[in-house]
């Protein structure tokens, strides 16, 4: 289940290229302007029987649309924050690829974190890992995941990954997508193995290389794909 409070984003690394909500062949492309949408109250909305529309017990994916850390969105940040402590019910995922606006994006009442917020970090390459995880793991928070996605080359993430929960990986999808090398992920997996942490291979993107042959996978399948290779480690865990 997704939130979206707002709606349009703009690049800002080398994997919002081809982006797949604002990307050249996207619908929503050149949608850079941030504004409110719709849903912006949706999870303390309640029904005529004073019951939430959202019923508890859920993982709600934030702004996984847009990014919620978009300087635009620092007033509309606040009620949002309001909102996730209400419903303390709800697992909020937050995924970033701006995770140096954190400290300046927060609730005065923040302290170590809120129980119901897990913080992902988007990482695309082994230059952006180094410069956002060393922040990402400096920042207060009882939660953290971290995104490979869209996976542009193999990544290292050895040094970053005492104290994360989980990493998810993904190739990236579209008509001009860069390759996936499925190696890249194994290494990703044995780096999750070795730290004990949570694993999830989330879709091979477009050009998945395997066994030195790249296919061409159809938008459709590239999560079942991904899926029927077996190689995730969940431990009973929720997937991110």
């Amino acid at each position: 289940m997704n939130w979206e409070p707002w709606s349009g984003c703009y690049m800002i690394s080398d994997g919002c290229s081809h982006c797949y909500f604002y990307g050249p062949h996207a619908k929503r492309y050149g949608q850079n302007t941030i504004t409110k949408t719709d849903k912006f109250d949706w999870p303390i909305r309640k029904k005529a029987n004073g019951e939430y529309n959202i019923k508890g017990d859920k993982i709600l994916a934030t702004c996984f649309a847009t990014d919620f850390f978009l300087p635009e969105a620092d007033e509309w940040r606040k009620e949002v924050w309001a909102m996730i402590k209400q419903r303390q019910d709800i697992d909020f995922l937050i995924l970033t690829k701006r995770i140096d606006r954190f400290m300046e994006s927060l609730p005065d009442d923040w302290e170590d974190g809120y129980d119901n917020v897990n913080i992902g970090c988007t990482v695309e390459t082994q230059a952006i890992a180094d410069y956002r995880l060393p922040l990402f793991l400096s920042y207060p928070m009882k939660r953290k995941f971290i995104s490979c996605s869209p996976m542009l080359e193999a990544i290292d993430l050895t040094p970053y990954l005492d104290g994360v929960d989980h990493v998810t990986v993904s190739g990236e999808s579209g008509k001009e997508a860069r390759e996936c090398n499925y190696d890249w992920i194994l290494s990703i997996r044995e780096q999750c193995v070795k730290a004990n942490v949570t694993f999830w291979f989330k879709s091979t993107g477009t050009f998945f290389k395997r066994d030195g042959v790249v296919e061409k996978i159809n938008p459709f399948k590239q999560t079942t794909l991904a899926k029927t290779l077996n190689i995730n480690i969940l431990d009973g865990k929720k997937l991110f």
